[in-house]
């Protein structure tokens, strides 16, 4: 795994913190997310900027609404040169399927992934909301319906990546937010794994926010998860 496969999420309420974070942040060394906090104060420039800057940008806003208004969304998030958008599984396969053709469609062509069962989401919430079968049964299930939809991969939590990866087969990439280091706080999330346990049970992107852009030096938190990465991975040879 190269160390841009960390995916440092820009989790900020306002653009001067994230820009400050980008300064401290160099694209050789991760690719970088923006959800729809950041998204929402700082728009479509900000991610355009990023991009200029030689980021890879995973565009996570997650649409979710009918067919045309999702294909139209994606075909406007791909214009802004970003590296990967999600949409919601569950939206459908004709709404998941309109995402891809819309992608298609257009001259830049990012990895298109949906988004599965939340990592703040455990088994009882599933219950109260009315989705069937534990967290994995309900991960497996809208995965498999984003695969038939011909998109790339699907975001879900490491705990689910080897089920997912057997499943699924190679090429399907995982996505897995809620990953903290070992010695980190949880805070939010309520399925999470260190890197290494993610990367060992098939991940292939480790989204990583807190602890390295609340980190009082960012690069040197980033560069100590990608050498824990590079051992890892030299051990596995």
């Amino acid at each position: 795994m190269k160390h841009n496969n960390i995916i440092v999420a820009l989790d900020y309420g306002n653009e001067a913190a994230a820009k400050g974070a980008v300064e401290r942040l160099q694209p050789d060394a991760c690719r970088l997310k923006v959800g729809s906090e950041l998204f929402a104060v700082a728009g479509p420039r900000f991610v355009e900027a990023l991009v200029d800057r030689g980021f890879d940008v995973f565009l996570d806003l997650k649409f979710h609404d009918i067919p045309n208004t999702v294909a139209k969304a994606c075909a406007a998030a791909a214009k802004l040169g970003v590296w990967m958008l999600t949409v919601h599984a569950s939206g459908g396969a004709a709404m998941l399927s309109a995402a891809r053709g819309a992608v298609d469609g257009g001259t830049h062509k990012p990895l298109l992934v949906g988004v599965t069962v939340l990592t703040s989401l455990a088994d009882e919430d599933l219950r109260a909301i009315g989705l069937a079968g534990p967290t994995q049964v309900a991960v497996l299930r809208l995965a498999r319906l984003a695969q038939r939809c011909n998109l790339d991969g699907a975001v879900c939590s490491g705990q689910e990546a080897s089920l997912l990866r057997s499943e699924l087969g190679p090429s399907f990439k995982l996505v897995t937010p809620g990953i903290r280091p070992a010695g980190t706080d949880a805070v939010d999330q309520a399925r999470v794994l260190t890197p290494e346990q993610a990367l060992r049970l098939g991940a292939d992107f480790l989204v990583i926010g807190r602890p390295i852009t609340q980190a009082p030096d960012p690069m040197q938190a980033l560069a100590e998860i990608n050498k824990s990465i590079t051992i890892f991975f030299s051990g596995q040879q």
